[in-house]
């Protein structure tokens, strides 16, 4: 578990899958991050099962589910994710709409870097865009990443922004 001010960060639970559903189901989910194709809560619980809680096993970290420390309500998912196909680990956030523009995503991309920091001895991370995304490229630049070039996760990917820190 991971906290900050107004916040905890926990490991996702299939507890957690009806606020995953209702998550990647979020129009701006599919506009800027994709559509995962997740349409039950079956397949909520099986996304969790198969996404973060491998990599929570494999590398000890991951998308993490983020609360609100008053009230427990669940706001979006923010973690650090390794991926196959880039050099090192990149912050990744949603929210839902309703807690976006509150400082929430800043304050929770903050903590999980620490916390990769600290515990896990990750030194940079970097961050991946869609293009076009300007609110989250201004959010990955008050994290001091900036805009290096686009790349693709795969060869039938769309084209990504590559953030990293400045050097």
């Amino acid at each position: 578990m991971i906290t900050s001010p107004r916040l905890v960060l926990r490991e996702l639970t299939i507890a957690d899958a009806p606020f995953i559903l209702e998550l990647l189901n979020d129009a701006d989910f599919h506009r800027y991050i994709g559509d995962r194709g997740i349409r039950t809560l079956e397949q909520a619980q099986e996304y969790i099962q198969q996404g973060p809680a491998v990599s929570y096993a494999r590398h000890g970290h991951g998308l993490y589910l983020v609360e609100r420390r008053e009230d427990g309500a669940s706001l979006g998912i923010c973690g650090l994710i390794k991926r196959d196909s880039l050099p090192r680990e990149d912050i990744g956030y949603a929210f839902l709409p309703l807690y976006r523009g509150h400082g929430y995503a800043i304050e929770a991309a903050q903590a999980a870097i620490a916390d990769g920091k600290s515990r896990l001895g990750i030194g940079q991370v970097i961050a991946i865009v869609t293009p076009g995304n300007e609110r989250s490229i201004g959010l990955l630049a008050k994290l001091g990443l900036v805009r290096s070039r686009l790349v693709k996760l795969s060869e039938d990917a769309d084209e990504c922004l590559l953030l990293e820190q400045a050097v």
